[in-house]
Formats: C-alpha cells, sequence, structure tokens
C-alpha cells in the first residue's frame, strides 16, 4: 500500500474533496499527465475504477491519479459537463486535452498510455486536432435551437456584453442553452476560428451563427428577434404537456429502475416509500428539455418534482416535506 502525501510519498490515488484541491492537483510541478475520475460511492462500477487506476499509477509514476466525487464538488462536476459516472478527463498543463465517458478498463489504459508518452504535441498532428475541435463546436452549437457562448452564465454574467444579451433574450421569453466560454479554453479560443467572429457573446440557432450583441439589438429594433428561435414556443408547449403528463412528474437522470446520479437516488427512494403513483422523465436522454426546463421552472438543477403540473422542488425540499409528514398530502394534491 503505498503511503499517503501526509506521509512523504505521493498516493496511488488522490483524492480530490474541493475546488481548489482540484486546481492544486491540475499544477503539481513535474507532473505531465493528470487523470481525473470523476465518481460516486454508490456506483459499484465507479470502485472497479478506482481499483484499475491504482494498478496504473504503478505504472506511470509520473502521471497523477485523482479520484472526485462528482455530487461532493458540485462545481467542477458542472463546469466540466459531467453528467454521469465514472467519467475520466485528461489534463495536460492545466488544459483538458480528453475525456472518456463510462467504465472502459482497456480504454483508459491506452488512453493513459497514449498521453503519457507524448510529452509534446506530435508533428503533423495539428490537422487531427483541428478535425477534434471542429466536431466538438459542431456538436456544441446544435446542442439546442438557440445556444449562447457567453462569459459566466445566464445567472451570473461575467461581463456586461454577456448580461444584456441575456437580458434581451429572457425579455422576448427565447428559450436558449448557454455555453461558458471561461469555463473551457480550447472552445473560448476554437469558436472565434470557427466562426471567424472574434468577440463575444455568440448566438446560434440552428446551427447556424446569428451574431454577438450588437446583432441582436438590431434584431429586436427591426422585430425579427421573435423569429430566430422558432422552436421556443413550441418548446415551452412541449414542457407544459410533459409536466402535466402525469399528476406527479420527476424529471431525473435515469428512471426508477436505473437511477444515474446519488441525488436522483434518493428521492426515488423517497417516492417509493411514499406509495406515491408517479411517472419520470430522464433529462439525460433529451438535451432541449434538460435544458428547457431549468429556464421555463427558474430551477437550475435536477430532480424536479412536480405535482399536478406545478414544481415541488428537488431532493432537500422533497426530504423537508418527508420529514415533516407533509409530502404524502402535498403529492396527493392537497397543498
Amino acid at each position: 500500500m503505498a503511503a499517503t502525501e501526509e506521509g512523504g510519498t505521493a498516493a496511488a490515488v488522490v483524492e480530490a474533496t474541493s475546488s481548489d484541491r482540484f486546481q492544486q492537483l491540475l499544477q503539481q510541478p513535474g507532473k505531465s499527465l493528470v487523470v481525473v475520475h470523476f465518481w460516486a460511492p454508490w456506483a459499484p462500477q465507479c470502485v472497479q475504477m478506482n481499483t484499475v487506476m491504482a494498478e496504473l499509477s504503478k505504472e506511470h509514476p509520473r502521471v497523477t491519479f485523482v479520484k472526485l466525487e462528482a455530487e461532493a464538488v458540485p462545481e467542477v462536476s458542472e463546469k466540466y459537463e459531467i453528467t454521469s459516472v465514472p467519467t475520466f478527463l485528461f489534463f495536460k498543463n492545466s488544459q483538458k486535452i480528453d475525456r472518456l465517458d463510462g467504465a472502459h478498463a482497456p480504454e483508459l489504459t491506452k488512453k493513459v498510455q497514449r498521453h503519457a508518452t507524448s510529452s509534446s504535441v506530435p508533428p503533423g498532428s495539428n490537422d487531427g486536432a483541428k478535425e477534434d475541435i471542429n466536431t466538438r463546436l459542431k456538436k456544441l452549437i446544435s446542442a439546442a435551437p438557440c445556444m449562447l457562448f457567453m462569459k459566466g452564465t445566464p445567472q451570473e454574467p461575467r461581463c456586461g456584453f454577456s448580461r444584456q444579451i441575456v437580458e434581451l433574450l429572457n425579455k422576448h421569453n427565447i428559450v436558449y442553452s448557454s455555453f461558458d466560454i471561461f469555463s473551457d479554453e480550447e472552445v473560448r479560443q476554437g469558436l472565434k476560428i470557427y466562426s471567424s467572429w472574434p468577440t463575444y457573446p455568440q448566438l446560434y440557432a440552428a446551427g447556424e451563427l446569428i451574431g454577438g450583441l450588437d446583432i441582436v439589438k438590431e434584431l429586436e429594433a427591426s422585430g425579427e428577434l421573435d423569429t430566430i428561435c422558432p422552436k421556443a414556443h413550441k418548446l415551452e408547449d412541449r414542457l407544459k404537456e410533459l409536466i402535466n403528463k402525469a399528476r406527479v412528474m420527476l424529471f431525473m437522470k435515469g428512471n426508477k429502475q436505473a437511477a444515474k446520479c446519488g441525488f436522483s437516488k434518493q428521492i426515488i427512494e423517497i417516492l417509493n416509500n411514499s406509495g406515491a403513483d408517479y411517472e419520470t422523465f430522464d433529462i439525460l436522454e433529451d438535451e432541449e428539455v434538460r435544458q428547457g426546463l431549468k429556464t421555463y421552472s427558474n430551477w437550475p438543477t435536477y430532480p424536479q418534482l412536480y405535482v399536478k403540473g406545478e414544481l415541488v422542488g428537488g431532493l432537500d425540499i422533497v426530504k423537508e416535506l418527508n420529514e415533516n409528514g407533509e409530502l404524502s398530502s402535498v403529492l396527493k394534491g392537497e397543498n
């Protein structure tokens, strides 16, 4: 058994229990590669992959292997769009260079071997790198009918231009998803080249660039802004139908039989114990619903519980109602 860091020798797999600790590990001197396992203790496959990482650490002593409990450090998980566990991210010089979703030990071994032995970018690899980022950018700008690439988030814009464009879109009830370009330097720089648009924010509709703040202001002045995202109103109608599909509707990661995050698993257990008759919707299978419902309900996280088309809340609210003995009456629509 390897000694802990406090004992003077690097641990086989180091644990990051906070955002600050995570950043420290990314910047360790003398380490060319950092592999981070976003895991959950309730998932057996994650425990198995931690064992795989421990074995890999013996073969690659210059690589830092980190495990980070995804739900315990949500700010890091959200920044890197971790939607399921296990997920592995690969970093060099504090920059994310690769990703692996799922419990695939052979693929993890291959990626560690490849990245650990390539200390610099091989000659002639630039074209492949451009192709990879372009493929990723295409997916991002098409992730929702309207996509806004901005500094910060709609809840916390980090520049005046981003704040103004968010206010305009919200004013016109346009349903859109957003991407914080501060969260990913590769996207931030790559999108400027891809779109031939050097500044942010950037608004896309149906995968096509609309423009920045000035263009959106012009569209508002001409009355065209309400038509650039034609699916917006249709999405609102669809969300209304979904939350009224059953008297009790739970929007979650996964389903009744296989919850895909600890929060969803806990709320399922509470509802099952209550004897309530309810239906679920897996937000991981529909990005449009996943992002749109956050805006529609003004509730930024999942799971979300609805009764008779009205939002009850997330796991904390349901726990509180259950502890106070009020959950049964709420589920019956008496409150």
